[in-house]
């Protein structure tokens, strides 16, 4: 199959990052904006010797799920993946991709994988985005990241940014570079980017923390969770590299609160040998556990692990080194990220 040829295919699936499955010939096909159950005709610009990437011609059979983008940029931005795809399929095709990650990448054969919570709002909900300028330009990166989208209203931020972004395009003199518009209702400090999503992510963590003695909060920013969890423990104790975060978070502690600065595997070991049978919060970024956080879970024994990720590829990798040992009870998707391929993920692992 060269570039330039032309197939019809029936999507089955959607990939993590969003591009729809098909098979041709034993070869993956990987279509960007289509919806499983739909037949297709595709444009290969892709091939290589497993796979093999194209474009929609036609839509042939459309799926019932598919719904008209309400963004006119959609599809030449590279910010959405689903705006295509009605709401409540985006959230099973989440809860299905987080599932299949566990399965093949983890070797967990029946993933306890809950169906996928939803986000207050679908649209609207973004208090914070970045944008590129390249004067004239004010946008995102396209699907095609060489090229700048040209945007003067972004679907998913709310209308704090949105207003704050037609200021920025109405400026005489544009610097190139990052612009990040924020809301300001909730003052300085870290704040989630979605604030609905973000309280039903806390409802979830605070489910499977239950309550305790000690919380050990590893990758805490500013204190996030620590705070709402403080109730349910006697002492919580939050563990960050990023020292301005944890500045945030003592600026703000109450008793029982406490905040260290440094690297999570240098720090956690002692932290769990001082406070044997500990419930450990793990929040960690994309890349997941380095190996000595792994190292002293698996030494420690604690009563129970909450691990959020926000990838499932790495989640996936550590709980096939963690559930042999703490095995997996709960795996809540949470979306905090609509119209996007991004999925939030609440793991709960006991003893």
């Amino acid at each position: 199959m060269k570039k330039g040829a032309e197939l019809l295919l029936e999507i089955t699936d959607v990939a993590y990052g969003g591009a729809g499955l098909g098979r041709h010939d034993g070869r993956v096909v990987f279509v960007p904006f289509t919806v499983p159950g739909e037949t297709v005709r595709v444009r290969i610009n892709r091939a290589h010797r497993s796979w093999l990437g194209g474009d929609v011609v036609e839509i042939v059979q459309p799926s019932p799920d598919r719904i008209a983008p309400p963004c006119p940029w959609f599809g030449r931005c590279g910010g959405c993946a689903y705006q295509h795809i009605a709401y409540p399929r985006q959230l099973e095709i989440k809860t299905r991709q987080v599932s299949e990650a566990l399965r093949r990448i983890g070797k967990l054969p029946e993933p306890p994988v809950e169906p996928a919570r939803p986000s207050p709002l679908a649209y609207g909900y973004r208090n914070r985005l970045t944008l590129h300028v390249e004067p004239p330009l004010v946008g995102f990166r396209g699907t095609d990241p060489r090229h700048l989208v040209d945007i003067s209203r972004c679907l998913l931020a709310d209308d704090t940014v949105n207003e704050a972004l037609a200021q920025l395009r109405g400026k005489r003199h544009l610097h190139a570079g990052p612009a990040t518009l924020r809301s300001n209702a909730h003052g300085g400090g870290f704040r989630q980017v979605n604030d609905g999503a973000a309280e039903v992510l806390a409802q979830v963590v605070a489910e499977c923390a239950a309550t305790g003695g000690v919380l050990v909060d590893a990758y805490c920013g500013s204190g996030f969770f620590a705070r709402r969890l403080l109730g349910a423990f006697g002492r919580v104790i939050g563990l960050d590299w990023d020292a301005r975060s944890i500045g945030a978070a003592q600026a703000g502690a109450q008793p029982g609160e406490e905040y260290l600065a440094g690297d999570t595997a240098a720090l956690l070991p002692g932290v769990l040998q001082e406070n044997p049978g500990a419930v450990v919060l793990l929040d960690p970024p994309a890349q997941g556990l380095a190996a000595e956080v792994i190292d002293a879970l698996l030494a420690a024994q604690p009563a129970r692990i909450v691990y959020v990720s926000c990838d499932p590829a790495t989640l996936a990798r550590d709980l096939a080194k963690l559930a042999p040992q703490h095995p997996l009870k709960r795996v809540v998707p949470v979306d905090m990220f609509p119209q996007t391929a991004s999925i939030e993920t609440v793991c709960l692992l006991e003893s």
